[in-house]
């Protein structure tokens, strides 16, 4: 890709650059420190990549304005429009997990895996960002979830670490590492981060949360049954196997808790909700297409 963004200030041509210097910069922006001798000079770094992600974001929104317009304004409607996201959104029933469920070696499910380990933007954190001052019905679903997401309050049952313990299982390198990590990849998880931390954003990052939880649930199954077959252990390949039924709740109670009460409450934010869905799915197909390209399948054109 060569897409051009200009930010005003800063001119990125490259597109695999443009997403790792993005990814660079989120690992450090979300992580704790206690370190501000710099924070001038950084506001001026923070500056030059959040005018990035926000041409970023705004190419994005333009591709998926049309359909998400359609979405529409009645609540029920509206949930009965997403669920049928499932079937109908982009990337659904792609042909990657079948394949990888019955005919990939353990080499090829380890590359999978390291991809979407480095696409992965921390479930749980990214629902905390995004619940900020919402509406209390709402609010509390995504508490729910976010406690789900910890375990309950146990350390063993946190899926963040169950999936990292996958990747211990499996020899797979860490996330700070992401020199082989394709652009789709990183571009997915930045997507994800940037509606999460701009507030402007926040209605688009519940659209993008709640068809993660609606689409997971079938891609997960297969990529647990792919590990079974390939003789991983069952506790190894727990995030899999939980996230194949838990999701599935879920997604009824955001549709129910989440998505309804919003759109009673302001129809026309089912828009945002809208367009956050479609942009987290076309970014899922994109990378599912050159997951298989990378793998050898046959390829299927992604928009």
């Amino acid at each position: 890709m060569s897409h051009a963004l200009n930010t005003g200030t800063l001119q990125v041509t490259d597109e695999d650059q443009l997403q790792r210097a993005l990814a660079g910069y989120n690992h450090t922006r979300m992580a704790p420190s206690h370190d501000d001798s710099d924070w001038e000079e950084q506001l001026g770094a923070d500056h030059a990549m959040r005018l990035i992600e926000g041409r970023l974001m705004q190419r994005e929104l333009a591709k998926v304005r049309a359909r998400a317009s359609e979405a529409p304004r009645d609540a029920e409607q509206f949930v009965t429009w997403f669920e049928q996201l499932k079937e109908t959104g982009p990337g659904q029933n792609d042909p990657l997990f079948p394949w990888l469920r019955e005919q990939a070696n353990l080499e090829q499910m380890r590359w999978f895996l390291r991809q979407e380990m480095a696409g992965e933007a921390g479930f749980e954190d990214l629902v905390a960002l995004t619940q900020v001052r919402l509406p209390s019905r709402p609010k509390l679903e995504m508490a729910r979830n976010y406690w789900d997401e910890m375990g309950q309050g146990h350390e063993g049952g946190m899926h963040g670490p169950l999936l990292s313990r996958l990747g211990e299982e499996l020899d797979i390198g860490g996330p700070d590492d992401n020199r082989d990590i394709v652009v789709e990849a990183l571009s997915l998880g930045n997507l994800m981060v940037a509606m999460a931390m701009n507030r402007h954003h926040a209605y688009q990052s519940i659209g993008a949360l709640g068809v993660i939880e609606l689409t997971a649930p079938g891609r997960a199954e297969q990529v647990n049954l792919g590990l079974k077959r390939l003789g991983v252990a069952g506790a190894a390949r727990r995030y899999f196997a939980l996230h194949a039924t838990l999701d599935k709740k879920h997604s009824a109670a955001w549709d129910a808790e989440v998505l309804r009460p919003i759109v009673e409450e302001d129809p026309d934010a089912s828009v945002a909700l809208a367009e956050g869905a479609l942009i987290r799915l076309h970014a899922g197909a994109r990378c599912f297409e050159r997951y298989r390209k990378e793998l050898g399948l046959l390829p299927r054109m992604v928009r």
